[in-house]
């Protein structure tokens, strides 16, 4: 029998998901949390084989919920499963020490399939966003230039962003200036949109 934990912020996807996996015979759903806060003490509790895990949860996200995981629970493998089909997010996600990775539109037995296999250790990709992710998938921004950019996206000033991060104004145009080439637009608030939607914030 594969133990699986779910890790999910909406109560009815969590409980649908839990629903659907316990109708396989081979899978049951040990423990089910709204928060990423929750994950690891959940899962040394009841020693899931599979943590299934959202990415954006309150507190720790998806990511940080995964490299907890990693370190702490080295036994129970991770399959992040997610609405948001981003390609920065795969190159995330394994970084972090996830096996699998599904959005949440696939099928419902495509889910109970990647459960099986990410439990025996194979990786899991959803395989238009593997195609993606060779393209848009690496984060060319540094540290600084997320933050900023990350001001941008929270409606803050050059000037509110400078006193935030302790630089000077003139410093935060030139992270602003990098972020834009990286990113191939024009304003900073594209730059902030195209990493955004990429998933490199």
């Amino acid at each position: 029998m594969i133990r699986v934990l779910l890790a999910d912020d909406q109560a009815l996807i969590r409980g649908a998901l839990a629903a659907m996996l316990d109708l396989e015979s081979d899978i049951t759903v040990v423990a089910q949390v709204g928060t990423g806060e929750e994950v690891l003490a959940a899962a040394r509790e009841t020693t899931p084989d599979v943590a299934l895990l959202d990415i954006q949860m309150p507190g720790k996200d998806g990511f940080a919920a995964a490299e907890e995981l990693r370190r702490n629970v080295p036994g129970c493998r991770v399959l992040i499963c997610t609405t948001f089909s981003r390609p920065g997010y795969l190159v995330r996600a394994m970084s972090a020490g996830a096996t699998g990775f599904m959005v949440k539109d696939a099928p419902p037995e495509e889910l109970a399939k990647a459960v099986r296999k990410v439990s025996k250790g194979v990786r899991v990709v959803d395989p238009t966003l593997a195609a993606e992710s060779l393209t848009h998938g690496i984060n060319p921004l540094t540290s600084r230039e997320k933050q900023v950019l990350l001001g941008v996206l929270e409606g803050d000033t050059i000037t509110e962003t400078a006193k935030r991060l302790f630089l000077k104004e003139g410093t935060v145009r030139n992270h602003l200036s990098s972020a834009i080439g990286k990113t191939d637009t024009r304003t900073r608030s594209e730059a902030a949109l195209v990493a955004q939607g990429r998933g490199w914030l």
